[in-house]
């Protein structure tokens, strides 16, 4: 890689591969969530999700490059880390809880790499390329605040906190 458009191409192929990805992600965890509004969320997002796939594939024809199939390490290891925790079996509240962390990690991820993309795509003058990455810059941004919205709203039923209360009343007592 030498060009600054070969690096532009790499990221937006980065990208393409982790929307793709999160397209799946989206409809599995829509399918796990156990609070409606979050399950509403998901879905929504899946759908926009899939219209910004469209918008890469736009971005790469309107800097004539052709997409090449690559894989995101970062959104794959987001993903990952996921499922890794849906493993231990939690509960409906925590998995909602967890997912909507999950979900805000991958979504300042993409704020990042969409930011880095349309400073490249500026400084190259590829204008039709900025505004498209400019739209799914915004969609992210806007889900991320979602998300921290329903973060405030939706909590855990048990905190955890009574059985440390317990445990430490017990070792004051004894």
């Amino acid at each position: 890689m030498q060009t600054a458009h070969e690096l532009l191409i790499h990221e937006l192929n980065d990208m393409l591969d982790a929307e793709r990805k999160l397209v799946e992600a989206l409809g599995k965890q829509a399918e796990g969530a156990s609070n409606a509004q979050l399950q509403k969320a998901f879905t929504s997002h899946q759908a926009q999700t899939e219209k910004q796939v469209q918008r890469l594939e736009q971005a790469f024809e309107s800097i004539e490059a052709e997409p090449e199939q690559t894989e995101c390490k970062g959104i794959k290891g987001l993903i990952e880390e996921h499922e890794t925790f849906k493993e231990q079996s939690p509960s409906g509240d925590i998995l909602d809880v967890f997912s909507i962390g999950a979900a805000m990690k991958v979504e300042a991820y993409e704020v990042n790499a969409y930011e880095g993309m349309i400073r490249l795509a500026r400084e190259m003058r590829h204008t039709k390329a900025v505004k498209l990455l400019q739209q799914n810059l915004k969609e992210e941004q806007a889900t991320w605040k979602k998300m921290n919205a329903l973060a405030r709203k939706i909590k855990p039923e048990q905190s955890g906190m009574e059985e440390e209360k317990g445990a430490s009343r017990r070792r004051r007592a004894a």
